[in-house]
C-alpha cells in the first residue's frame, strides 16, 4: 500500500484509509477525501510540496504532510 503523497503525476489512486490523530483525519475527510474516493495527481511543486490533485469534481492543493497520512491504492 502506497501514500498519496508517492503516487506519480498523473496517475489515479483510490483512496483506501486516512491514518493519524483525529483532528488530522477529520481536516483530511472534511476536504472530501474519504474511503473509496478516486483521486488523479495533477501536479507537484518543484520542491516536492504541495500536491495538485482532482477529485469529486474539483481541485485541491494539500500538504505533502498530509498525503503521507492518506494510504491509496493505484488503479
Amino acid at each position: 500500500m502506497n501514500t498519496l503523497d508517492k503516487i506519480k503525476i498523473g496517475s489515479t489512486a483510490r483512496v483506501d484509509k486516512i491514518i493519524g490523530d483525529s483532528p488530522t483525519k477529520r481536516r483530511i475527510m472534511d476536504m472530501g477525501i474519504t474511503k473509496n474516493t478516486e483521486v488523479f495527481v495533477r501536479k507537484v511543486a518543484p520542491l516536492g510540496d504541495p500536491i495538485q490533485i482532482s477529485l469529486r469534481g474539483y481541485e485541491l492543493t494539500i500538504r505533502k504532510e498530509d498525503a503521507r497520512n492518506i494510504r491509496v491504492e493505484e488503479i
